[in-house]
């Protein structure tokens, strides 16, 4: 019976530690799943700025191009109004 009990005990102490080490290892991969949220959530957030920040240069980048048509239209006006002066110098 003694040699029962002691056997008991041990199995008792083997399986409570066996319990520990399994929360313990619930414990780490909850925090590592809760790590990896965290880690996503910043890389969430740092698309998002980037995707800002794209749509902010794209803009910039639609209006430097309007002012630029705007400046070649203007050149090729004051080009073809020298080219008519030109040519009504060259008649007289």
């Amino acid at each position: 019976m003694r040699k029962l009990t002691i056997a008991g005990i041990a199995l008792a102490t083997a399986m409570t530690a066996g319990c520990a080490s399994n929360q313990a290892a619930i414990d780490e991969a909850s925090a590592n799943a809760a790590s990896a949220e965290q880690t996503a959530g910043n890389a969430m957030e740092t698309a998002n700025q980037a995707i800002s920040a794209a749509r902010s240069a794209q803009q910039t980048a639609e209006e430097a191009l309007a002012a630029a048509q705007a400046a070649q239209r203007s050149a090729d006006e004051a080009n073809e109004r020298a080219r008519r002066m030109l040519e009504q110098a060259s008649q007289k």
